[in-house]
């Protein structure tokens, strides 16, 4: 980055700050952490993403879609303050425990989901007499939201696997659900006229939602569908495929490498569980936008019929694994 897009950058946070503090004085976020986070951002994404020095047309367009607010909540509970919490407990808690329900067999299964999520976003473990939260692994480069239902989903896997150790990507599904963008959302039946209007809905979008979800996990890299293979069809834990991918021989070796590295990067990095979901992440996200195109492009929906297939996406769609035909 060279010295004047690197200005630009500083002077467009310390407005972002400025404004994030302004609407939320008490949450103890210092410049140096907000201007941190969000350089690290940069460094991660934006700078090995090219050859050439990251523009300031690039900050600019990063900054437009960074979720300042949610970034700053974050990182405000991140150092455990009180009032952070208290906020994010108002605006979070209710969704994180709906979404747990959804994704979790039994209530008892959710409780304990949520609960457990709460410890990692807290941080228990402590590292150079830091306490380490969860909370800053989140970049604000999506939702606060989006990024808490993936959290869960993770945390839904963990305690399903621990409980019955590896089994097939079908029994986890008849079990807990399939989640993050590719939820297998467990709902309540509905009846009466409930159940008739349920059912329209359904009849004239499913068509329209599996059509375009296939669309886009064909449209995949070859790389990014192994990599969910790996993790939904062999049932790998991220340990494991971190592991994986530290073999010379093994194709995701030098994808992570090209895609992850800093060009002072080792050949041999080690791969962390953090990189591989991090691609995981990537690879959700990349379905959930091509399906999105899809529905828009060949289908014609509005933006509130794409919303309405989201919903579908997340049910049973009677179609067996959204992930089986990886692998073949």
């Amino acid at each position: 980055m060279n010295p004047e897009t690197s200005q630009f950058l500083k002077d467009a946070v310390a407005e972002i700050y400025q404004r994030c503090e302004a609407e939320a004085p008490n949450l103890g976020v210092s410049l140096d952490d907000f201007a941190g986070s969000i350089e690290r951002t940069v460094a991660k994404y934006l700078e090995p993403a090219s050859d050439t020095p990251v523009t300031t047309e690039e900050i600019r367009e990063f900054l437009n879609n960074l979720q300042a607010n949610d970034l700053f909540l974050a990182l405000a509970c991140s150092v455990g303050n009180e009032r952070a919490w208290w906020e994010f407990d108002q605006q979070h808690r209710s969704y994180m425990e709906r979404v747990a329900r959804h994704l979790a067999k039994t209530e008892i299964d959710a409780t304990e989901v949520v609960d457990a999520v709460y410890v990692e976003l807290y941080g228990t473990r402590v590292v150079d007499g830091e306490r380490v939260s969860k909370f800053a692994l989140y970049s604000g480069r999506g939702s606060l939201r989006g990024w808490l239902r993936t959290v869960i989903w993770h945390s839904v896997v963990d305690q399903h696997r621990a409980g019955h150790g590896e089994v097939s990507l079908d029994e986890m599904t008849d079990n807990i659900g399939e989640g993050a963008a590719h939820a297998n959302f467990a709902i309540e039946n509905p009846t009466g006229e409930d159940a008739a209007e349920s059912d329209l809905i359904r009849s004239r979008y499913r068509s329209a939602t599996v059509e375009s979800l296939a669309a886009a996990m064909l449209s995949l890299d070859a790389h990014e569908r192994l990599l969910l293979k790996y993790y939904h069809v062999d049932g790998l834990k991220l340990r494991e495929i971190s592991r994986l991918s530290e073999n010379e021989n093994s194709p995701l070796r030098d994808w992570f490498q090209r895609r992850s590295q800093t060009r002072e990067a080792k050949p041999d990095a080690k791969v962390y569980e953090s990189t591989v979901m991090r691609w995981l992440e990537k690879s959700y996200a990349i379905i959930q936008q091509r399906f999105k195109d899809e529905l828009t492009s060949k289908h014609g929906l509005s933006a509130k019929e794409i919303e309405l297939c989201l919903d579908l996406a997340t049910e049973d769609l009677h179609s067996g694994s959204l992930f089986g035909n990886l692998g073949s």
